[in-house]
């Protein structure tokens, strides 16, 4: 059982709260505090734009989703939450997306004849046989996403349907990925789940509960892109009294555990400093950063873990050309290793608002990178000329009909699962847990769990339930990837890669969120 950690001698000094990071996570925790008349302050470091990477960016009227992103839920709390913030600018899309491999176009989820005829008669028994001998003579311990993948599909679909992008994405061979991305990613699919969705396909809105999610086949979506979701929740936060500060640069988390306060010192966008002061400090922010600014420095150890975290990054190359669609896919992704894009949006496809003229279309061309590399430092100019080379190569749009382009940088995208990843998480995970209570690490980078935003989100709000009780009551580290919730015997926490792939459980009587 995990112990009850009072936070604090009564409920009535829960706040105030800070928050650094104004993505689904911050801001999910934030609507929650402030919605219960708790005082808290949102710490953003981009002066523009709330949502993460999971903002719209605007760029001449045109919107771009930075990654792409299905609002689609298992959790009937979190879709709650979406219909409360957003609830009358919400559509109901199809999902179209397809593999581009050799030249050709795959449906996915993958259509088993369609896939067959494609490949071809003998390609086709040659994948047969692979999973066959896969299903036989798995690996019995799969360690690395090669194996991991490889005892679900077989090794020859394996190199045709999941190693190019991935090692597009990553930057790294399959097997140095740890097989827990793979888990976590693709968890409850395997070729017999994927045929038999294709022959019985089941509609899947928002909130169906038995739906794979890899699999579904609609999905709702903010008529502007998902920052309209997040800059409406920010609206709300402010409206209730909470504070959205943007373009405030976190630089010291100070902690005094004699008075119980946090003194966050933070930098605005002319380097002007300021000082904010909380009872609890919530974090969506990466975690190696946040590690790095802790006063009291935690143990060397704790430190070398967090530093040894890596993080993925990309670049979008928006393209707006003067034609209508040439696919209506939502995205596809690029297999092929003669081109370096790893996947293409269609905005329009997301929704028909996000391109303001129904004559041109406009596509984000993505680009897996790592923070100062050589693709990172190329100017907009040659990535834009080098995406639009590849459109072509692709046979998606002709140069001829390009009519102007944008390029979006995101840092710190992905949160790398390497061999060592869960142990270094674990390392920092336990020496926070010792010394600092009141310090909450909630959301994707803040928790280095490669997860959807809804994921995120319930990470946030079981991290307010539990600072409105006054004590531990849920371990946000066993939140699954559906931001699902059962019960689980295998937590504690000093086992190492513990709460990185198992799922929360409940250790109290709820607590109510007014």
């Amino acid at each position: 059982m995990i112990s009850s950690t009072p936070f604090s001698s009564n409920t009535t000094e829960t706040g105030p709260v800070a928050i650094i990071g104004a993505g689904p996570a911050g801001l999910t925790a934030a609507y929650l505090l402030a919605r219960s008349g708790i005082p808290v302050t949102v710490l953003e470091s981009d002066p523009t734009y709330v949502g993460g990477i999971s903002r719209t960016v605007t760029y001449k009227g045109y919107h771009f989703d930075i990654g792409g992103h299905r609002f689609f839920s298992k959790s009937r709390e979190v879709e709650k939450l979406w219909d409360e913030i957003l609830p009358d600018d919400m559509l109901v899309r199809a999902r179209s997306s397809r593999i581009y491999y050799r030249g050709k176009f795959f449906s996915y989820p993958l259509r088993p004849f369609e896939a067959l005829f494609k490949l071809g008669v003998f390609e086709s028994l040659l994948c047969g046989l692979s999973y066959l001998k896969a299903r036989l003579f798995p690996v019995a311990k799969a360690a690395n996403f090669e194996e991991w993948v490889s005892n679900k599909f077989g090794s020859r679909l394996f190199g045709i349907f999941f190693k190019t992008y991935t090692e597009k994405v990553w930057g790294m061979k399959c097997r140095e990925i740890s097989a827990d991305w793979a888990a976590q990613r693709i968890k409850g699919l395997s070729l017999g789940v994927a045929v038999w969705s294709a022959l019985f396909r089941k509609k899947a809105g928002g909130g169906s509960q038995d739906v794979v999610k890899t699999l579904i086949n609609s999905f709702r979506y903010p008529r502007k892109g998902p920052g309209m979701m997040w800059e409406a929740c920010a609206a709300k936060i402010r409206a209730l009294g909470g504070a959205v500060a943007m373009g405030q640069k976190v630089t010291q988390c100070l902690w005094d555990e004699a008075d119980g306060e946090w003194a966050i010192t933070h930098v605005d966008a002319q380097g002007k400093s300021h000082l904010t002061k909380a009872r609890h400090l919530i974090s969506s922010a990466p975690m190696r950063t946040v590690a790095a600014m802790l006063a009291p420095q935690l143990r060397p150890d704790a430190l070398l873990a967090a530093k040894a975290l890596k993080y993925r990054d990309f670049i979008t190359v928006v393209l707006i050309y003067r034609h209508a669609d040439t696919f209506d896919d939502n995205w596809i992704y690029i297999h092929d290793p003669d081109v370096k894009v790893g996947r293409v949006q269609n905005f329009k496809s997301w929704s028909p608002e996000m391109v303001p003229d129904p004559s041109a279309s406009c596509y984000g061309m993505e680009y897996f990178c790592f923070e100062n590399d050589g693709m990172w430092c190329l100017s907009d100019e040659k990535l834009i000329e080098m995406a639009k080379g590849e459109m072509e190569t692709l046979g998606l749009a002709k140069s001829a009909d390009y009519v102007d382009g944008s390029v979006v940088r995101q840092p710190k995208a992905y949160p790398v699962y390497d061999a060592d990843y869960a142990l270094n998480v674990a390392a920092v995970r336990v020496e926070l847990e010792r010394t600092l209570p009141t310090l909450h690490l909630v959301g994707r980078n803040g928790m280095h769990k490669y997860n959807n935003q809804d994921h995120s989100m319930m990470t946030a709000l079981l991290c307010v339930k539990n600072i409105i009780a006054g004590q531990k009551v849920y371990d946000l580290w066993q939140v699954n990837e559906d931001a699902e919730y059962h019960e689980d015997e295998r937590r504690s926490p000093n086992s190492g890669t513990t709460g990185l792939r198992s799922v929360p459980r409940k250790v109290a009587d709820e607590p109510m969120i007014a």
